[in-house]
């Protein structure tokens, strides 16, 4: 059997570093980081995410700003009230929480967000610098939360992962590709898997680190993995039981690939609760840099 990787222990620990940083920036410069979500409509997934969120903001010192907009907001209200958020230095973080409604445009609504406040990553400028490796205050990117959160728990279980073969079953701007850019800047060598890849089971048993990020459930079974590899599960996909309730699973069929993989993330319990630990990490990083701080060691 492969060893859990505790990705709510290890959330927990970063927090706890999160919060630390929060209190030296208090104390030492009189500042208190602010993280602003805004949510359109009632989405009920993205209102429990939402909420999590908040909590947690408040738990480790953070100033917490929520906007709940209803679902028929004119996308010119939601870009002004960007606008604004954009210009109080009291904000040093924004999140616009995904999906908006039809009639709003994604994308504009993300690039209207300051590179310096986008602590989702997803500005095009953040994308361009984690591409390229940027370094320095003003142009180290900042890293999408969940691939993030998963190079960190990569980290922590393989050490220096310099020449290994990584392999990123899926290719979505959120997950897939960012993931892909920090196992390269590891010196991982590293392949992307996806829909159209021919004999993907092949390309996946080569794999010394996989990580899982398609959005179906249990795809990657246990004779895709290279004994011994490390598996990190992104997915989150929730599926009927037989007793008409339903259950969360990920992109990995957990009970086969637990028997071959070294060491594994479960579904929930592992990737899940790091995306928003490196949430408030990028919030508390950002509110340094504004200052013009080196980044907190977290």
């Amino acid at each position: 059997m492969s060893s859990v990787i505790d990705g709510k222990a290890f959330a927990a620990g970063l927090r706890g570093r999160v919060a630390e940083a929060v209190a030296s920036l208090k104390a030492e410069h009189n500042v208190v980081p602010g993280l602003a979500v805004v949510i359109v409509g009632h989405d009920p997934a993205s209102q429990v995410y939402v909420k999590n969120k908040v909590k947690t903001t408040t738990e480790v010192g953070m100033n917490s700003l929520h906007h709940e907009l209803p679902e028929d907001t004119a996308q010119d209200d939601l870009l002004k009230l960007v606008d604004d958020l954009n210009n109080d230095p009291a904000v040093h973080g924004i999140l616009v929480q995904l999906p908006l409604p039809g009639h709003i445009d994604s994308d504009k609504v993300l690039a209207s967000i300051r590179p310096e406040k986008d602590v989702d990553g997803f500005h095009v400028v953040n994308v361009g610098r984690l591409s390229i490796g940027a370094k320095g205050i003003e142009n180290k990117p900042i890293v999408p939360c969940t691939p993030w959160g998963s190079m960190m728990l990569i980290k922590d279980q393989l050490g220096d992962i310099s020449g290994m073969n990584a392999v990123v079953v899926g290719r979505s701007n959120i997950v897939g590709k960012p993931m892909a850019q920090l196992l390269l800047a590891a010196n991982a060598t590293v392949t992307i898997a996806h829909s159209r890849t021919k004999n993907i089971e092949e390309v996946c048993r080569n794999a010394d680190i996989l990580v899982a990020a398609v959005g179906r459930p249990e795809m990657v079974k246990g004779d895709w993995i290279k004994p011994g590899a490390c598996v990190i599960d992104v997915g989150i996909n929730r599926i009927p039981k037989d007793d008409g309730k339903t259950k969360l699973v990920g992109d990995v069929d957990y009970a086969s690939a637990s028997e071959v993989a070294g060491s594994i993330t479960p579904v929930p319990g592992g990737v899940g609760p790091m995306t928003i630990a490196c949430l408030l990490a990028n919030a508390v990083t950002a509110c340094a840099r504004s200052l013009g701080l080196e980044d907190p060691q977290l």
